[in-house]
């Protein structure tokens, strides 16, 4: 006789970043009364990269026609700005400056047009004396301007998301072990001994959700490899009007170093991109030798460094040289000093890699048996979030 499992929920989601608690919500919306828990190992909500981004609400230009991020992020988006205004979150929809420097990027530029016309997104091309007209202190040879760029509070949408969604959100509940079967279910241990049953697994551990993935029996093809972002904001604020953006290399999911008006009022500047020494290493004295090793015994790890080698070098420079990351920012903002740099806290973005070093650029969710795993959600994820959480929810309520 089989003894009957009793289950704590429905469904069990790893991870209170915006991505695990917008997965919650889309599914009691869809399926009320479905019972959902969430693990959050932190005392609150988006205490890594929803809580340490720069806050924007991306337009979706970036990103390859077709491809979950360019979908997500423009239908995102708009959905941001709706959920911001019938919670009464801080927002604006402020437009940005993408801005060629160098006549070099004047090709990648006219690109971004193209790409943003096939997304869908309204875009405006800018001669130098227009480019004054929306930043008297910025310099550049062509700009466009996005107009559905916005910018908002991330962590008090993730705390609202968690409120609204009714799940049972449990913090300080760092997940050490699971025992996946595909007949009963997933039983999951946490740190201080607490076991939870639940059908279905949701994995949105962000810069762990490698570790989680294997945790419950899955190989992802993935790992994550982390990389910190060093931002600092503006002393002279009124330099700035609103969001400057240089123009990105393709051939990187990092979009250079930038100037972030934020809701505060204060404006942010970067992030660069060096390599973390740690899953949360936001600085250069974290290192965790055992997280270091994985990412150094990963094959993906040292094929990417060999491959991008000179584009490393230069963001390590950054990193190690105020004067250096100055004279980045002074390429779209000539008045700027080092002194007017004022370091403020960094964030560490989750980059899956493949084994053949390959960085993932699009959002990357795996299933398994009684699994869902979100494998790649950096930046544009806190813009898609609720359009992610919809999907997630869509591929776990089939499972249930």
């Amino acid at each position: 006789m089989v003894r009957a499992v009793t289950y704590d929920c429905d469904v069990l989601v790893i991870g209170g970043g915006i991505v695990g608690l917008s997965t919650a919500y889309a599914i009691t919306r869809a399926a009320p009364g479905t019972r959902v828990t969430v693990l959050e190992k932190e005392s609150g909500p988006a205490q890594h990269q929803t809580g340490r981004n720069s806050g924007v609400i991306h337009s979706g230009i970036y990103y390859r026609p077709g491809s979950l991020k360019a979908r997500y992020a423009v239908r995102g988006a708009a959905e941001m700005v709706k959920f911001c205004a019938e919670y009464g979150i801080a927002h604006e929809v402020t437009g940005k400056l993408i801005v060629a420097t160098e006549r070099s990027e004047l090709p990648r530029l006219h690109g971004l047009v193209q790409r943003g016309r096939e997304n869908g997104i309204p875009v405006r091309e800018l001669g130098p004396a227009q480019i004054s007209e929306y930043e008297p202190e910025v310099r550049g040879l062509a700009a466009i301007q996005v107009g559905s760029t916005g910018i908002c509070d991330y962590g008090s949408v993730a705390q609202v998301l968690a409120d609204a969604s009714g799940a049972d959100v449990r913090y300080g509940a760092d997940v050490v072990r699971i025992d996946r079967r595909e007949t009963l279910g997933v039983a999951v241990r946490t740190a201080d001994g607490s076991v939870v049953r639940g059908k279905v697994l949701v994995n949105c551990a962000g810069l762990h959700c490698d570790r989680v993935a294997m945790l419950a029996g899955d190989d992802p093809g993935m790992r994550i490899v982390p990389f910190r972002g060093e931002y600092f904001d503006l002393a002279r604020p009124e330099l700035v009007r609103g969001l400057v953006y240089p123009v990105p290399d393709p051939a990187f999911p990092f979009l250079g170093v930038h100037l972030t008006r934020g809701i505060g009022g204060g404006v942010h500047v970067g992030p660069n991109a060096v390599p973390a020494l740690a899953r949360e290493g936001y600085g250069w004295g974290v290192v965790r030798p055992l997280e270091l090793a994985g990412t150094l015994g990963w094959p993906g790890a040292w094929r990417m460094a060999g491959r991008h080698w000179r584009y490393g070098a230069g963001e390590l420079r950054r990193s190690l040289s105020r004067g250096a990351f100055t004279t980045a920012v002074r390429r779209l903002l000539p008045a700027v000093t080092s002194d007017d740099l004022v370091p403020v806290a960094a964030g560490v973005r989750a980059q899956a890699v493949l084994r053949d070093g390959t960085l993932v650029d699009d959002f990357l969710i795996q299933e398994g048996a009684r699994a869902v795993h979100v494998l790649n959600a950096p930046s544009p994820a806190a813009t898609a979030s609720l359009p992610i959480g919809r999907e997630v929810a869509r591929r776990v309520l089939q499972l249930l």
